[in-house]
C-alpha cells in the first residue's frame, strides 16, 4: 500500500479565519471541516456548470430538478423543492425556465386543485440521457485523485454527516415544534 499523499497547505482563507477566531472558544477542526466542505461543494458545482451544464444552458439547480424527476419520477412541487434543496419560491422560477424549454410539465390534478405535480417531458427524458454521462464524467474527474477505498470512506463520511444533520433537525423540530 502506498503512503497517503502529503496534504496540501492550509488555504489562505482558512488560515485567516483561524487567526480571526483563535481567541474565541470555538472548535477549529469542525470549522475547517465545514468550511472545506463548502469550498469543495462550490468548486465542484462551478466546475460542472462551466464544463458540462453550460453546453445545455442549464444551471446546477435546474439540472438538480431534472435529475430528481428523472430518478424519482413525477412528484408534487413541495417534494421536488425539498429533494432539490431549494425553496418553493426558487423552484417556481426553475420550473418556469424548464417548462419554457419543454423539459418538464406541471399538472394540477382534478381531484385536488391545491396540488401541482411535475414530471419530465419526453424531451426532458432524452436531455437527461444525453447530459448525465457527461455530468458523471465530470464527477469522475473531480474524484479521480481518490482511490476506491478513499472514495468509499469519503462517501460513508458524508452519509454519516447527513444522518447527523437529520438528527439535529429532528431535535430542533421537537424543541421548537
Amino acid at each position: 500500500m502506498t503512503p497517503p499523499p502529503v496534504p496540501p497547505p492550509i488555504p489562505t482563507g482558512e488560515e485567516a479565519a483561524r487567526k480571526r477566531v483563535g481567541d474565541l472558544d470555538v472548535d477549529l477542526p469542525s470549522m475547517a471541516a465545514i468550511s472545506n466542505l463548502f469550498r469543495v461543494v462550490n468548486a465542484a458545482r462551478n466546475y460542472i456548470e462551466r464544463n458540462v451544464l453550460r453546453d445545455y444552458n442549464l444551471t446546477f439547480s435546474g439540472f438538480t430538478a431534472l435529475w430528481v424527476l428523472w430518478v424519482m419520477g413525477s412528484m408534487e412541487t413541495r417534494h421536488l423543492a425539498a429533494e432539490a434543496a431549494v425553496t418553493k419560491g426558487t423552484l417556481t422560477g426553475i420550473l418556469k425556465t424548464l417548462e419554457d424549454r419543454d423539459l418538464v410539465e406541471r399538472v394540477t390534478p382534478e381531484a385536488d386543485r391545491r396540488l401541482t405535480l411535475v414530471h419530465l417531458t419526453r424531451k426532458g427524458e432524452r436531455r437527461m440521457q444525453e447530459i448525465y454521462p457527461r455530468f458523471n464524467a465530470a464527477e469522475r474527474d473531480i474524484t479521480s485523485d481518490l482511490d476506491e477505498q478513499e472514495r468509499d470512506v469519503f462517501v460513508a463520511t458524508l452519509r454519516h454527516l447527513l444522518g447527523s444533520i437529520d438528527q439535529l433537525e429532528k431535535q430542533q423540530a421537537v424543541k421548537y415544534g
